[in-house]
C-alpha cells in the first residue's frame, strides 16, 4: 500500500503524485551526499596516515554531511514503505487492514512531525541570533545550518506523510 501512486483520485491524486516525486527527486539528491560523506571520509583517513594530519574541520564535515542524509532519507524512506514496521504481521493482513494501519501511522506521524518543528525552530534561532559554530579549535562555523535540517527533514516527513494519509484514504473510499 505505501508507496504505491495514487492514480485515481483526481486532485487528490495528482497531489500525492507529486509529492511522491518531490521526495523522490529530493532523496536522489541527497543520495549525493552519501559519495560525499565516503570521499571526505577516506581523505580524512588518507591525511592521517601519510600526512599524519587530521583535519578538525573534516572530522566535523563528516558528521554535519550525516544530518541531511539522516534527516531528509526520512521522507524518502516513508515514500517507498523502508520505514520501521512490523512486516511479519503487516504483510499478514488484507489490503484494506493495511490501509487502515498506513492511515493511522500517517496521521500519527504528522502530528509528531508538527510537534518537532515546533519545538525545533526555537532551537535553530537560538544557534543562528548567537552565531553558534564550533566549540573545537579549527572547527566549522555556521551550526545553525546543521540544525536547521532538523525542522526541514520533519517538514518532508510531515508533507510525505500527508500524502500517506491522503493515499490510504483514497484507497479505503475504492480509488487505486
Amino acid at each position: 500500500m505505501t508507496g504505491k501512486a495514487a492514480t485515481s483520485g483526481g486532485l487528490a491524486g495528482s497531489a500525492v503524485d507529486a509529492i511522491d516525486r518531490f521526495t523522490d527527486w529530493i532523496g536522489q539528491a541527497t543520495a549525493w551526499i552519501c559519495l560525499a560523506i565516503v570521499l571526505i571520509v577516506a581523505f580524512n583517513v588518507l591525511l592521517r596516515y601519510f600526512l599524519r594530519i587530521g583535519p578538525m574541520s573534516l572530522q566535523e564535515l563528516e558528521w554535519h554531511l550525516m544530518s541531511p542524509i539522516a534527516l531528509i532519507g526520512m521522507s524518502y524512506a516513508l515514500r517507498h514503505g523502508d520505514h520501521v514496521r512490523v512486516d511479519i504481521f503487516f504483510d499478514g493482513f488484507s489490503p484494506k487492514q493495511q490501509a487502515v494501519i498506513d492511515l493511522i501511522a500517517a496521521i500519527m506521524m504528522v502530528i509528531v512531525s508538527l510537534i518537532v518543528i515546533k519545538l525545533s525552530l526555537n532551537f535553530v534561532y537560538q544557534a543562528y541570533s548567537i552565531g553558534e559554530g564550533s566549540p573545537d579549535p579549527g572547527g566549522l562555523p555556521y551550526r545553525f545550518l546543521l540544525r536547521a535540517f532538523i525542522p526541514l527533514g520533519f517538514i518532508l516527513l510531515a508533507v510525505q506523510a500527508a500524502a500517506n494519509v491522503i493515499r490510504s484514504t483514497l484507497f479505503l473510499r475504492g480509488g487505486a
